[in-house]
């Protein structure tokens, strides 16, 4: 079961940071939603680094499960996990005004603390 989760936290974790980054900063981009200024520098700044983030740190995950699951039932990998989740939602709370990244970080901490008791 262990196995399976840490593919669904890993899994969820690289789609909602792709999606975050397609709708909050290419999208808005695309469609002008914002004027240039430096609160859309800052925006744009803060919106592709959360989520490029987790796409990177997603996809990570997703090949250590591949290719050494043995490492993802360590104590000191899930803790990084958790440390980061945790960060992420520091992040969304302290400075995004939209709940959907809350929601989605949110669903990453429930899985990966999920995956911790499981192992």
């Amino acid at each position: 079961m262990h196995k399976y989760i840490v593919y669904a936290a890993y899994g969820w974790l690289a789609l909602s940071g792709v999606l975050h980054f397609a709708i909050d900063v290419i999208s808005q981009h695309l469609r002008g939603k914002r004027e240039p200024s430096l609160e859309t520098t800052l925006y744009y700044g803060l919106h592709s680094a959360f989520a490029l983030g987790q796409v990177v740190f997603g996809l990570l995950g997703l090949f250590l499960a591949w290719r050494a699951m043995h490492l993802l039932t360590q104590t000191p990998a899930m803790l990084l996990s958790v440390a980061a989740a945790l960060g992420w939602l520091a992040i969304t709370f302290l400075f995004m005004e939209y709940w959907e990244p809350k929601l989605s970080v949110g669903i990453f901490c429930v899985l990966i603390v999920a995956a911790f008791v499981s192992r």
